[in-house]
């Protein structure tokens, strides 16, 4: 079965600092949800940016849904695919509103603005965010933002989910909610995150990011 994303080789520095990734592999299936953990710095949010190309390897392969991807027009292509909630979500969130966040992206993939309204009510629904809809966005909490970030991903319907510590700002039964959500998903995932039960929950398999190379887990 060919995967959905493999990364081989991958070597990564950045400027005036000593290498953070030298010789990392790690291959997605299709319904895998691989969790990866390492310290602080080992340099696993690098790893999520290196596959949907907002950063690139010094050396290495990028192969992400049957193409190997080197410029930038290729990566265009991965980011309408794979679906990356960064570790904090005010890297992510810049509308005023929840909804004109969550449609923003159907938008730009060409939807119609009533084609992009029915999918930020699809959205919010499913995720039990409904009420959220018309909220000023930077006035909602640190957990709140975090599952809007999930529903502006969601709405771009993508084939991969890639987590940056998703759990962080969420209290216990937001952290609950976000992982009946997440299992209640079709997507391939990869999952970074420090909490173990999270992980427990989520993973179907873990591997660990440990001097500059994947290991298992």
């Amino acid at each position: 079965m060919s995967s959905l994303i493999e990364l081989t080789d991958i070597h990564f520095a950045y400027p005036a600092c000593p290498p953070v990734l030298k010789g990392a592999s790690l291959r997605l299936d299709g319904k895998e949800r691989v969790c990866v953990v390492g310290h602080n710095g080992a340099g696993k949010s690098t790893l999520l940016h290196i596959v949907v190309g907002l950063l690139r390897p010094s050396r290495g392969r990028v192969v992400a849904f049957g193409q190997e991807r080197r410029i930038e027009a290729d990566f265009l292509a991965v980011r309408r695919l794979a679906g990356l909630v960064f570790q904090d979500p005010d890297d992510q969130l810049f509308c005023p509103t929840v909804a004109e966040d969550v449609a923003f992206g159907p938008l730009n993939l060409g939807k119609s603005k009533d084609e992009a309204m029915d999918i930020v009510d699809r959205v919010l629904s499913s995720l039990d965010l409904g009420g959220f809809r018309d909220r000023i966005t930077h006035k909602l909490s640190g957990g709140e933002k975090r599952l809007v970030t999930l529903a502006a991903v969601l709405a771009m319907e993508p084939k991969v989910l890639l987590l940056d510590e998703p759990t962080n700002a969420l209290d216990e039964d937001n952290e609950a909610r976000l992982i009946e959500i997440l299992l209640s998903l079709p997507q391939a995932m990869i999952v970074v995150s420090h909490d173990t039960q999270f992980r427990e929950r989520i993973g179907s398999r873990a591997v660990r990011l440990a001097d500059g190379e994947i290991v298992p887990g």
